[in-house]
């Protein structure tokens, strides 16, 4: 492990008071906004410490990864809310279904259609999220936000899902005025989503990494995703 334990506690520590700090100067309730620590290509030790240390979020990116942590994990998995972050390929929903709490980046309806299929097998119903593509790069993923309204209907009429807000990815950019323009534009979505075709339970929107988070929490996010600061730098050679 490349941080010490206490290192992520005083780390994790330093980021609640920052999220706490930035929802009450912006006349927000700390208390409607989650850390999810970012915990992909960290190894288990890295997770084990971050449980001691009172997190309880965690987020992954790849599906075989999230699967062999949870399997490893098993005396404390129970303990942890797993959610799934990264682009989703079919193929491997079945391998996260068992036991992920949120996903986050649905983009499809083909891949909702899967995740559904997977979910009733097993008799459970899994939190989602619709991820949208605001920046418009094509390097990353996420439906186009003039398709979002579509997919969202088709998606909210299969059964064993339920959709609980939008996530995006804000650009690799220091300019924030870009960044605020792209998160206001998810906020927006949702909420005409919600005055528009009545999708009430649209609660979430997740938005803002290591950079970018108060701006996010400025703008209404309610996950907000932290790895780095956290953790430390990824270790991306195993």
């Amino acid at each position: 492990m490349n941080i010490s334990s206490g290192e992520i506690k005083n780390n994790f520590v330093a980021i609640r008071k920052r999220v706490n700090d930035s929802a009450i100067k912006c006349g927000r309730n700390p208390a409607e906004i989650t850390i999810v620590a970012v915990s992909k290509t960290q190894p288990l030790e890295t997770i084990e410490e971050g449980i001691k240390a009172g997190i309880i979020v965690f987020g992954e990116n790849y599906a075989h990864e999230l699967k062999e942590k949870n399997d490893l994990l098993d005396s404390v998995s129970k303990n942890i809310n797993w959610h799934f972050i990264g682009h989703l390929q079919t193929n491997k929903v079945k391998f996260i279904i068992p036991y992920v709490n949120l996903i986050h980046s649905v983009d499809s309806q083909h891949l909702a259609g899967e995740i559904s299929r997977q979910a009733k097998k097993i008799d459970r119903t899994i939190e989602i999220l619709l991820q949208v593509n605001t920046s418009g790069e094509d390097s990353k993923s996420g439906c186009a936000p003039d398709d979002i309204f579509d997919l969202a209907k088709d998606v909210f009429q299969l059964p064993n899902l339920n959709v609980t807000g939008l996530m995006t990815i804000g650009s690799f950019t220091e300019n924030i005025i870009q960044i605020r323009k792209e998160f206001r534009m998810l906020r927006s979505i949702r909420d005409e989503l919600v005055a528009n075709y009545g999708f009430d339970q649209l609660k979430h929107l997740s938005m803002g990494m290591t950079g970018d988070f108060e701006l996010a929490i400025e703008e209404g996010a309610t996950l907000i995703r932290i790895g780095t600061a956290i953790f430390g730098q990824r270790n991306y050679t195993n």
